[in-house]
């Protein structure tokens, strides 16, 4: 989960099991490698390599390095990407959720808000983005897609108004189990 003390925790215990010449990268959707770097005692040898939800649809793999990160081994995940059918996306400097999760987070969290508030249901904030739009998704599918308990860690770490949302996804879905996709019902039922 997107909990930066259980990610530094992971790469520190990994950090004293792998082999010295071992590059780690983090997939994580928000937070920074910088911020994780020094717990795998290899900060020249870390960085981000985040991958898409639904990988084998949406092949992007954004790669975003610290200051400390060796040029040449971020080049190294930059064409191991590639060699695994990925799109490498460069990041020239540390971004906290990259490229997509920098346009996706607000978007979803507005569409949130709008339920939240009780200006609309999820359904028809969904048909309204994709008849707006033209998009083969709504937020309300995309969350579901990704799995509610993500963008509730990221909720419950940001501003009040993040907060808010977070008090709501979990009472309203995720303490009732609905989790999305994955659990089979999120803002939708999905056949198991």
């Amino acid at each position: 989960p997107e909990v930066l003390s259980i990610k530094q925790d992971t790469y520190r215990r990994l950090g004293e099991l792998a082999p010295e010449h071992t590059i780690f990268a983090t997939n994580s959707s928000t937070l920074l490698p910088s911020d994780m770097k020094d717990a795998t005692g290899r900060p020249d040898r870390f960085l981000a390599l985040h991958f898409a939800n639904q990988v084998w649809h949406f092949n992007t793999a954004e790669v975003m390095g610290t200051e400390d990160t060796d040029p040449k081994v971020y080049q190294a995940v930059v064409e191991f990407a590639r060699a695994i059918g990925m799109v490498p996306i460069e990041l020239h400097k540390e971004k906290a959720g990259y490229v997509l999760n920098s346009l996706l987070v607000p978007f979803l969290n507005s569409a949130m808000a709008l339920a939240a508030g009780g200006y609309a249901e999820p359904k028809a904030v969904d048909e309204t983005w994709r008849i707006g739009t033209g998009a083969p998704a709504g937020p309300f599918q995309i969350l579901d897609i990704v799995g509610l308990t993500t963008p509730y860690n990221i909720l419950v770490n940001s501003g009040e108004d993040g907060q808010k949302l977070a008090q709501w996804l979990k009472s309203e879905y995720i303490d009732k189990g609905k989790l999305g996709l994955a659990s089979g019902e999120g803002f939708y039922r999905y056949n198991a």
